[in-house]
């Protein structure tokens, strides 16, 4: 079992350490879980997995001049 230590900062934030990150391979994005369980703290940590994203974005053929006329409804809407 690993052991590392970090200091709380005077807004309640915290380092993970650099030999835990690294143990863990943790990336940027990448999510932390805190529970607390009979007064101790558990910190777990989730992967953001690439590929949970297949099939979330459209693909195949198509003319940029409608997604670039597309964005730009959608952009005038936010402001309406």
């Amino acid at each position: 079992m690993e052991t590392a230590t970090s200091v709380i900062t005077s807004k309640f934030q915290t380092t993970i350490p650099k030999a835990v990150r690294e143990n863990l391979k943790l990336a940027v994005s990448d999510t932390i879980t805190w529970e607390v369980e009979g007064g101790e703290i558990l910190v777990r940590a989730k992967k953001n997995n690439f590929m949970s994203y297949k099939n979330s974005i459209k693909v195949g053929p198509g003319k940029i001049e409608d997604d670039i006329e597309l964005a730009k409804e959608l952009k005038l809407e936010k402001y309406r």
